[in-house]
Order: C-alpha cells, then sequence, then structure tokens
C-alpha cells in the first residue's frame, strides 16, 4: 500500500515507475524501488499534467485507490499525452531555430563591425604600408558609400526596403558613434565645503557637434517618413521604353508622357497616372510632401555650406591661384564687377549664357577662385609696411583698395549662383576641403549633410515629374 501511494507522488512529480521496479514491489516488498526519468518534453508534460485537474481521476477525501491512475501505468501512452509532447517538441524546436536566425544576424553583423573598423584603421589602404588616408576622410567617404548602397536605385516615391533601411539605420548610428567622444573642455566653478571656490575643466560635446548633428538626425527621420507616406499610391511607373506603362492599372491610358528634362535621363522610370488624372487628396499629398522635403534640402544644404565654410583652405589649392583675378572670371564680368555701383548679382547671371549644369559649374570654380585671390590680395595689402604704406601715398595712381570690394562681390555672386542651381555639384574647393579636412567632426557633419541633401532634392524632383505627368494629361484631354 505505501508502496502504490509514493508510485502516485512520483507520477505527479514527473517520474513514472519501471516495470521491473512494480514486479519487485509485488515480490519483495522490502526492497527499494527504482525509478526511470523521463524525457524533457515528457517531463513537461506530466508537471502541465499535474496542474490540471481535468486529465486526473476523481475520488472522494474519504476513499483511497490501491491502483494508480491509468495516465500513470507504464507503457500508457494517453492521446493528451501525446499531443503535449508534439507541441512541446514544436515548440523547442521552433525558439531552436529562432536562436539559430538570431545568432546567425549578430554573426553577419559581427562580421560587417569588424570590416568597418579595420578599413577605418587602414585607411583604406589594405595593402597596410600606411599609405592610406586619414581618418577623416576615410569615415566620409565610408557615408558617402553607405549612401550609395542604400538609396542609390531609389528611384521611385516609394518606402524604402525593410532591409535597406535597417542597414541604413545601423550602420549610421556606428558611423556616427564618433562624435559622442568629441568634446571640448570648458572651465566650470565648483564649490567646495569649506566654502573654497575652484575652477576646474569639464567636458562638453563640441558646440558644432552639438547643434548640427541632432538636426541632422531629424531631418533624417523625416526624410525617411516622406518616403513611407509614398506605400499607396495613385501613380506607378513604367520602365523606359515600355508604350504601356498601365498593364497593371487601366487598359485606357494612352500615351506615357515625359517629364521635364527626363529625355537626359533615360534611365529614371516613368511615371504614370490614370487616364482622370490625380485626385486632388493625392495631388495636395504630393504638394505637401515637396514643401516638406524643399524645407529639408534648405536646411541641409545650409549646414553643409557651414561645414564647408569652417574648414580650413588646403594650401595646395591657394597655390594654385591665379595671379589675377579678372584673368579668371573673364573681362565681361570683370568690368562690371568693378565699375557697378549697385551691383545685381541677378543681372549679371541673366546675362550670362548658361545653358548646362556643366556650365555653371565651371562659372562657380572660376568666380570662387577669383574671390580668394582678391583676398589674399587685400591681406597682402594691409600687411605691407611702413614705408612701403609712404610710397603709395606718394603715388599718383588711384590707391583706392578695390580687391575687398570686388571679394564682397564675388561671393555674393557664388551665393546666387548656387541658388538658381541647387543641383550643382561641389566646386574645386569644397573638393579639395573634404579631400584634405583631418577633422573628424567636421567630416562627419559634411558627408551627413551632404547625403541628406541629395536625397531630399531627389525627393523633390520625383514629386515635380509626378505632378508635370498629371498636369500634362489634363491638358492633353
Amino acid at each position: 500500500m505505501d508502496s502504490i501511494s509514493n508510485s502516485d507522488e512520483n507520477c505527479e512529480m514527473g517520474y513514472h515507475p519501471s516495470p521491473s521496479s512494480l514486479d519487485q514491489t509485488d515480490q519483495s516488498p522490502t526492497e527499494t524501488p527504482s525509478y526511470s526519468i523521463l524525457s524533457r518534453d515528457s517531463f513537461a508534460y506530466c508537471r502541465t499534467n499535474s496542474e490540471t485537474s481535468a486529465f486526473s481521476e476523481h475520488t472522494d477525501d474519504h476513499s483511497y485507490s490501491e491502483i494508480a491512475s491509468p495516465i500513470c501505468w507504464p507503457g500508457t501512452k494517453s492521446p493528451t499525452r501525446a499531443t503535449l509532447s508534439r507541441l512541446g517538441r514544436n515548440q523547442h524546436r521552433h525558439c531552436f531555430h529562432k536562436k539559430k536566425r538570431d545568432e546567425g544576424t549578430t554573426d553577419v553583423e559581427l562580421e560587417l563591425m569588424k570590416e568597418r573598423f579595420s578599413k577605418l584603421l587602414l585607411g583604406e589602404d589594405m595593402s597596410g604600408n600606411g599609405k592610406g588616408v586619414c581618418t577623416a576622410v576615410t569615415i566620409s567617404n565610408a557615408i558617402t558609400n553607405l549612401y550609395a548602397s542604400v538609396f542609390g536605385q531609389q528611384l521611385k516615391l516609394e518606402p524604402l526596403h525593410p532591409e535597406k533601411k535597417s542597414m541604413w539605420k545601423r550602420e549610421m548610428d556606428c558611423l556616427l558613434l564618433v562624435c559622442d567622444y568629441i568634446v571640448e573642455f570648458t572651465p566650470t566653478s565648483q564649490n567646495l565645503k569649506d566654502g573654497t571656490i575652484l575652477e576646474v575643466m569639464t567636458s562638453q560635446p563640441r558646440l558644432d557637434i552639438y547643434i548640427n548633428l541632432p538636426a541632422l538626425k531629424k531631418l533624417d527621420a523625416m526624410l525617411l517618413d516622406t518616403l513611407d507616406s509614398f506605400e499607396e499610391t495613385e501613380f506607378w511607373y513604367a520602365e523606359r521604353g515600355s508604350m504601356s506603362g498601365n498593364s497593371t492599372r487601366s487598359g485606357s491610358f494612352r500615351k506615357i508622357v515625359q517629364p521635364q528634362g527626363k529625355e537626359e535621363k533615360w534611365w529614371l522610370p516613368v511615371p504614370c497616372v490614370p487616364p482622370a488624372g490625380l485626385s486632388e487628396k493625392s495631388k495636395k499629398h504630393l504638394r505637401q510632401n515637396r514643401a516638406r522635403a524643399n524645407q529639408i534640402h534648405k536646411a541641409a544644404m545650409a549646414i553643409n555650406s557651414c561645414i564647408l565654410a569652417e574648414m580650413e583652405i588646403p594650401e595646395s589649392y591657394m597655390a594654385s591661384l591665379p595671379k589675377s583675378g579678372k584673368a579668371s572670371v573673364g573681362d565681361t564680368i570683370y568690368r562690371y564687377m568693378y565699375t557697378a555701383e549697385n551691383f545685381s548679382p541677378d543681372h549679371v547671371l541673366d546675362s550670362l549664357n548658361i545653358t548646362s549644369e556643366h556650365d555653371a559649374l565651371e562659372l562657380a570654380d572660376k568666380v570662387e577662385a577669383s574671390m580668394h585671390t582678391w583676398r589674399r590680395k587685400a591681406c597682402i595689402t594691409h600687411s605691407k609696411s611702413s614705408w612701403d604704406m609712404v610710397k603709395d601715398l606718394m603715388s599718383d595712381f588711384d590707391r583706392s583698395d578695390k580687391n575687398p570690394l570686388l571679394a564682397k562681390r564675388a561671393e555674393s555672386l557664388l551665393f546666387y549662383l548656387k541658388q538658381r542651381y541647387p543641383e550643382l555639384s561641389q566646386t574645386t574647393l569644397d573638393t579639395c576641403k573634404i579631400q584634405y579636412n583631418k577633422d573628424v567632426g567636421q567630416a562627419i557633419l559634411e558627408s551627413y549633410s551632404r547625403v541628406l541633401e541629395g536625397l531630399a532634392f531627389n525627393i523633390v524632383a520625383r514629386i515635380e515629374d509626378v505632378l508635370f505627368v498629371d498636369k500634362s494629361m489634363k491638358s492633353q484631354d
């Protein structure tokens, strides 16, 4: 009787007596019975069974069962036990595969981190001979290449692929992590318990990073939200060469309208709209996102311009400047800049025959070179010796120094030129500054703002293409 009750208790705890132990119990009650331990899945099931009274046999308080429950009989398999055991095995298998996938993802990210760190230390010189670029240029190139990898094929107004979005956020967080350790020391006062005031140096984020980096992160998130808002649209895209881009939408579409300037950018897909055009709700959504992307573009461009202006001008660029600013900009522009009392940059740009982006970039390089030439001459003029100044005063020539005025007018002309052609590429000076820059913080801010500026401009251009096609469809009707 005691052995049977012990068998019931052990069954509830997850153990089952083996057949040999039952035989030994019947033949020799004085011997100690032996028990076999179940597998993990079966043990989990038995614990579940012990907590659930629905599968146990009912007995009243004054009756005693002289035999074990059928569920606890050795060799007896309950259908409920088999089902739960299979569920336990499936759950265990699912957890195992999920763990393997997580480990695989972690291994891939770890390998990426190793690769990034190795390239950073080597300065992109895989030979290891120490001929690589500096850390600032390495990080700048990494951000530029990451942008090309993630957004290089983003040719439509549609949400970014989840894998690419995850890649962009993960790797940008890694590259921007450097800014957390770029600090500057400022003196602060510290009061001691005895009333003594000490001046100690405390560290805080560098001012340009503290101001610009949170703003760039906000602009980044806004651009991704703008792309996500185009998940369900009334327009669609057709590949170049397809005369029936409406095969999946409408059978009455007559002709694909080419957006403005699309003949030059043949690699872009052509937006298509329904024959009746876009609804007012869709057009309002497009205009709002265009205005939003425009503001982001202006903000990113302003940050980029400020960072580039703070970078030091390389000596190699100053050595390559012409001796005369007039020879750089040409006689026509120089004559107007020198003689006009009320200088108007818009009037100068209107009088020039600028037909392409290449012409605008060439003019920007010339104006920028002449600006720094005149600034250098102005500095040399103000650093003359006293005897040279006396000789200038005694000379009969015009002693008024026009170099500061010409440099200022060249700067305003360059500003208006960049405003009129926002898609203008980097000038020779900008490229030279980025190439020879050694400040890691400036390199991160410049490259981050530059890629966001390009993304915002592309979004605005894609929206304008769709609106142009919609307007052309209505004019055809």
